[in-house]
């Protein structure tokens, strides 16, 4: 009676410092001696390991390299970094910037030549920065004489990586956004440690080590199984 009420007040315990920490033995309740005590909200492990399977084949890497960690289409071009985005839009030769039509809005984006059909009319993916926060350039590319309407915006929340630049448009894969090293110093730093979180967590996943959250959840894990040795851990596993 004694042995399991001390397990009872350590199952209750490992629910409140553990939170994310899911402990399932074979019939989806607490290990060894718990019990169906902290079995309650469990999920089947079954069904967790067919999750991450199918998740690790949807992040299977092909090769592709993002371009300036944006993409293309037959229309234009894009490129990003955390705090903006350039568009260059594919123009005729003779292009002049009277000829050319720019409305932008921190939701709204229509680009495209006077009497013909926009290159893009549509909503940001996300806000950026207001009505006046943005140029665009009319020049000569270099590499076949023809024109380049680029756009510049700034983007609203600048913690996060952009998968397209509007509704509607093709989208990239942001999990093989490479940013930078030499940009890391021009962020502050809550937001330097998040970009190299994400560095980190990107790299961890390609060799197929735990993330840094999945670290701490092990670390944790480990620490309650030294402070509770009474207890059977041969079946947990963390969801």
């Amino acid at each position: 009676v004694a042995l399991s009420r001390r397990v009872e007040a350590a199952l209750d315990e490992a629910e409140a410092r553990l939170r994310t920490l899911c402990l399932t033995g074979p019939d989806g309740a607490g290990g060894g001696s718990g019990g169906g005590a902290g079995g309650g909200t469990a999920e089947p492990a079954a069904d967790a390991e067919g999750g991450d399977d199918a998740e690790e084949e949807e992040e299977e890497d092909d090769g592709t390299v993002l371009e300036g960690n944006g993409g293309s289409t037959d229309r234009y071009k894009w490129t990003q970094t955390l705090k903006e985005v350039v568009i260059s839009f594919f123009v005729p030769v003779g292009t002049k910037g009277r000829d050319c039509v720019v409305n932008v809005t921190p939701t709204k984006v229509c680009v495209g030549l006077k009497g013909q059909k926009p290159f893009i009319d549509s909503t940001w993916f996300k806000r950026i920065k207001g009505d006046d926060e943005f140029t665009w350039t009319l020049e000569t590319d270099d590499a076949d004489g023809g024109k380049v309407l680029s756009l510049y915006v700034t983007k609203e929340y600048q913690m996060e990586w952009w998968s397209r630049i509007a509704e509607g448009e093709p989208e990239v894969n942001t999990k093989k956004v490479q940013p930078e090293n030499s940009k890391l110093d021009d962020l502050d730093a809550e937001t330097r440690q998040t970009v190299e979180k994400m560095m980190f967590d990107q790299r961890a996943k390609a060799m197929g080590m735990p993330t840094s959250d999945e670290r701490q959840k092990q670390a944790m894990l480990d620490k309650f199984m030294k402070a509770h040795p009474e207890m059977d851990f041969s079946k947990a596993k963390i969801n």
